[in-house]
């Protein structure tokens, strides 16, 4: 989600910077081909995070940082300054289960920073089992998450993106219904935030985006 998070936004011009603190690296490996001339910076531990991020977000738009999945002191540190927290979430039994995990730390900046960040689950990797997805919503739901009406089906597209180098934007028709279902979602975050409702249109594609006036 951080990979098209920050080439939406690349496309809308914004100033917009990748911080990657998961390990796996698999954000700022896909960014920096697709997007070669972006700035990439790789944090590896809770003090760089806490150091380097509000200097970066003087220097930018936005701030896109890619945490580990998981109840980590990095997270920790990324909630402590993060204005809004996207949480992907696959639509299995065991991602709704341990939603609360993930959420508790969320929970912990929301009462240390009383109020932020906001957060926003997103149901990804939907397939047609229906039932699956209905309980994730459930489960979201009651720990008080808001979850995205619009959600990412279990397509090819969305893996070949990143091992092409592009976003499935720019990769024809064979990818038309993986843009339309990214392009719903995407509207729909920066919908979420009174600072990103600039670039929400639901009506353009992101190559159509137009730039703030």
């Amino acid at each position: 989600m951080a990979g098209n998070l920050v080439g939406w936004l690349h496309r809308s011009h914004s100033s917009v910077a990748l911080v990657d603190c998961d390990h796996q690296r698999s954000s700022s490996n896909w960014i920096s081909q697709a997007l070669p001339d972006l700035p990439i910076i790789r944090l590896d531990n809770a003090d760089a995070v806490l150091d380097e991020l509000p200097r970066l977000a003087c220097q930018f738009d936005f701030v896109i940082a890619d945490g580990p999945g998981s109840n980590t002191e990095v997270n920790r540190a990324i909630m402590l300054w993060t204005d809004l927290a996207v949480v992907p979430c696959k639509a299995s039994m065991f991602e709704a289960s341990a939603l609360q995990s993930h959420i508790s730390v969320i929970r912990q900046a929301q009462r240390i920073r009383n109020g932020p960040p906001l957060v926003m689950a997103v149901l990804s990797m939907v397939g047609q089992r229906f039932r699956l997805t209905h309980d994730m919503r459930k489960a979201a739901e009651s720990i008080g998450i808001r979850v995205a009406e619009s959600q990412l089906s279990l397509r090819q597209a969305f893996a070949d993106a990143p091992g092409q180098a592009t976003f499935v934007w720019e990769m024809g028709s064979s990818a038309k219904r993986a843009e339309l279902e990214l392009v719903k979602v995407l509207n729909e975050i920066f919908s979420d935030a009174p600072l990103l409702k600039d670039f929400r249109n639901p009506d353009l594609s992101p190559n159509q985006t137009k730039m703030k006036e």
